[in-house]
């Protein structure tokens, strides 16, 4: 063996003299030494499986790192007594053990320098209590530390350096406590604790570069995390479900892709004192009955993506007090029926679209709270949609207040000062309750209540609005004790001059129409970035690659043909046919409509009928205004992003609804017509809707029928070729379906309800989707899964049918 000998001493005792001496190898000193002794091993490496049942010190005797403890197989080192293990090497190589495992005690391990490839770098069981300072743990092809069956520990300025798994395991009631730690570049989570009474307490620490999650908690497991770092992950910053409970104080969330913080399934967060910054997706994400968030004097800024810093739905609760937002696209989104956030003494700054927006149901608290430089202050969407705003400041916003679709909110002594538009907008059936309210520099309408709503206006007053402080329509709102300054200027609001190709319009401001975001890229992104374009038969081939619409593709391709041969038709010296190129797109959500929109304008670019051939896609929010004029604008900037592409309407038919009223949509659909009626080469007009209320639609003009002369529609898709949709989404996320689980799905498409709603490859991918999560809750159960239990998705993974 290439090692030296082992020195065994008893400095403390008389019996010394009859264990010191020197054994060629260290299990033969450990089987001579007995408690107190000290084990010196000379540099090498020694290929054998060390047995530590005494209390005993463990050193090299010349220096950290010269000794390697390294067997071909098993266990390297196991530590059964409170023995002292000092600066060694340890390797191991076998996939089903621990390099080093400590058992029932509580040992001292210092200056350990774990390097393996095993199924646990460093693993504590049994109730074991050790205290390690200053390790390293690499091991690229398991856990870094597991802890469980109820072992706990202190870890300082430890380190995992990389983990073929989690970087640090919790599970079977352990409770590990962490300071000044890193653990990076590991797989699945950095941290990960999982079920009742297991828990993890970290200070000081750092979770970076994890290719997953860099906190997981679930199964009713708990943490308490301090002056704290989580970055660089590719998954969730923070995910907590299943009862999971976690507190969070002086911590910093950082530069994370996905959510920073989400909490599902009943699970409990405390956040004091952190910072979230820099997110793709929603810094603070909130769902389920019971689950709740709690963030006091936290800050959460400068996302990366297009979603709301933070997201509370399906009846989750969030408590801000005493907070930041700003610099985000959307500050506070609370959704459904028993959603619930309560504001305090918190600021929302520097927002670019709605700074709280509350629907389908929900109900929001904001008090003494302020908000500034946003598109729209507060919306509150639709029926069922309210609660409460107590002296609260908006100012610096395209609208304050907007109060739609039956929603009910109560405003209480809140001041909206400098809004662009309206200071207070209310319409669509909206109601509200406005008491002791103050709309100031308004450069339109101080309160603007339209379609005849009724809401309650107790001491309000208006102060300096360019275009009034009240404007009604009958029978209009309930008034007491309301008063206004009387200074409106009588001359017109001034509006922007319309973008051209040498000017550009200036970033779009949503103001009053900022839609609700849905939880996907940002579309100013997607334009911004248009890529090189691409081969006809590519994008063909990309087309024909599609699940079903085979009606489509035969449209689409008549279509591309009629246009190719009328160009050689000009070539020859020869008329050409001038086939229209705008399109109506019918059918239900979820068939592919932008998708193939997409591909029609990269097709047309490849052909040199359009520019660029990027697509632009806007819905009504994005094309009418408030007040006359401003739609014309709206709908002439949007035409001009789309300029040398496609814009594609969604939901046209909202532009024409059936009781107009004093609705601006047909304002914007006669501007549209003249747009492409002057610029019949610059861009493709798509509109796309449900069948029924296309046909509305197109009756709605003139000159709309004649400029869409073609109308493809896209049918449901079948069971099998939504079967088709979730094996091609399995495939791409390397999951595969087991042997019955085709059969499962087909039965489960076919019972699925296909109402209006009905989300075709939509209900596809979230189906998908839930049979990942299904899959991830069974296997948490499973200590060490094979790799095709990690893939395969069986029949009971399909969630339950609605």
């Amino acid at each position: 063996m290439a090692h030296g000998v082992v020195q065994v001493t008893n400095p403390s005792s008389s019996r010394w003299r009859r264990r010191t001496g020197e054994y060629a190898t260290v299990g033969a000193a450990l089987e001579a030494a007995a408690d107190g002794d000290v084990l010196s091993v000379s540099p090498g490496t020694y290929r054998e499986n060390l047995v530590i049942e005494h209390a005993v010190t463990l050193r090299c005797a010349e220096g950290p790192g010269t000794v390697r403890i390294a067997p071909a197989s098993g266990v390297a080192v196991t530590v059964r007594a409170a023995a002292g293990v000092h600066d060694l090497l340890v390797e191991g190589q076998d996939s089903t053990a621990a390099a080093l495992l400590v058992e029932a005690c509580a040992p001292e391990l210092t200056g350990l320098r774990i390097s393996t490839r095993s199924a646990v770098g460093l693993e504590v069981r049994d109730g074991a209590r050790p205290t390690v300072r200053r390790c390293t743990v690499d091991n690229p092809a398991g856990l870094g530390i597991s802890v469980l069956d109820e072992a706990a520990g202190l870890f300082e300025d430890c380190e995992v350096v990389s983990a073929g798994q989690s970087g640090v395991a919790v599970r079977g009631g352990g409770s590990p406590r962490l300071e000044r730690c890193r653990i990076h570049h590991a797989t699945g989570s950095g941290l990960s604790v999982t079920g009742e009474h297991s828990s993890i307490e970290a200070l000081g620490c750092e979770v970076y570069e994890i290719q997953g999650t860099g906190l997981h908690l679930s199964q009713r497991a708990s943490g308490h995390l301090t002056d704290c770092q989580l970055h660089r992950t590719t998954g969730d910053g923070v995910s907590l479900d299943t009862d999971a409970v976690l507190a969070m104080s002086d911590c910093d969330i950082h530069d994370i892709p996905e959510n920073a913080v989400d909490l599902r399934a009943r699970s409990v967060l405390t956040l004091t004192r952190c910072a979230v910054r820099r997110f793709g997706r929603n810094g603070l994400s909130v769902w389920d009955p019971g689950t709740r968030a709690d963030a006091n004097q936290c800050e959460i800024h400068d996302s990366t993506g297009d979603y709301p810093a933070v997201w509370v739905s399906d009846g989750a609760v969030a408590i801000l007090d005493a907070c930041r937002v700003h610099d985000v696209p959307d500050a506070l989104f609370v959704l459904d029926r028993g959603s619930r956030a309560d504001v305090v003494d918190s600021d929302f700054t520097q927002i670019r679209n709605t700074a709280v927006s509350v629907s389908d149901g929900a109900n929001v608290q904001l008090d003494d709270c302020r908000i500034k430089e946003a598109a729209t202050g507060a919306w509150f969407r639709d029926h069922g949609s309210g609660g409460t705003f107590a002296q609260v400041t908006i100012d610096d916003t395209a609208t304050g207040v907007i109060v739609t679709k039956g929603a009910d909110p109560a405003l209480d002594r809140c001041t909206v000062t400098n809004a662009t538009e309206s200071g207070i907008y209310v319409s669509a059936e909206g109601r509200g309750t406005f008491t002791g309210c103050r709309v100031t520099g308004s450069k339109g309408y101080g309160f603007h209540i339209i379609d005849g709503c009724r809401s309650t206006l107790t001491r309000c007053r208006t102060e300096r609005c360019a275009r009034g402080g009240y404007e009604f329509a009958e029978p209009g709102p309930l008034t007491e004790d309301c008063t206004s300054d009387r200074s409106a200027a009588p001359e017109p609001v001034p509006v922007p001059a319309p973008a051209t190709p040498d000017r550009q319009p200036a970033a779009q401001s949503y103001g009053l129409l900022g839609g609700v975001p849905q939880q996907r890229p940002a579309q100013a992104e997607a334009e911004a970035a248009v890529p090189a374009a691409r081969e006809s038969d590519e994008v063909l081939g990309e087309l024909d690659a599609l699940v079903g619409l085979e009606s489509v593709k035969r449209e689409v391709r008549t279509l591309i043909d009629m246009i190719a041969v009328g160009r050689r038709r000009q070539q020859a010296g020869l008329k050409a046919p001038s086939p229209r190129r705008h399109l109506v797109f019918t059918g239900s959500p979820g068939t592919g409509k932008t998708t193939v929109a997409r591909l029609y304008g990269e097709i047309l670019a490849s052909l040199d009928v359009l520019e660029r051939g990027h697509l632009v896609e806007v819905a009504r929010v994005d094309l009418v205004g408030e007040y006359i004029g401003s739609t014309a604008i709206r709908t002439q900037e949007a035409f001009e992003r789309a300029r040398g592409g496609v814009l594609f309407i969604d939901e046209a038919y909202a532009l024409a609804p059936e009781d107009a009223g004093r609705d601006f949509g047909r304002e914007a659909i006669d501007t549209l017509v003249k747009l492409m009626e002057d610029h019949r080469d610059a861009v493709v007009v798509i509109v796309a809707g449900y069948t029924a209320e296309m046909e509305h639609f197109l009756a709605s003009n003139p000159g709309v029928a004649s400029r869409f002369s073609r109308t493809i529609t896209f049918g449901d898709y079948t069971s099998e070729e939504l079967l088709s949709i979730v094996e091609s989404q399995a495939t791409e996320h390397e999951y595969r379906l087991g042997e019955d689980t085709g059969d499962a799905l087909l039965k489960y498409f076919a019972a699925l309800p296909k109402g209006p709603a009905f989300g075709n490859g939509r209900a596809a991918r979230q189906t998908f989707e839930a049979m990942v999560e299904r899959h991830a809750m069974r296997l948490a159960h499973v200590a060490e899964p094979t790799h095709d239990e990690l893939q395969l998705l069986y029949p009971e993974d399909l969630p339950e049918l609605p």
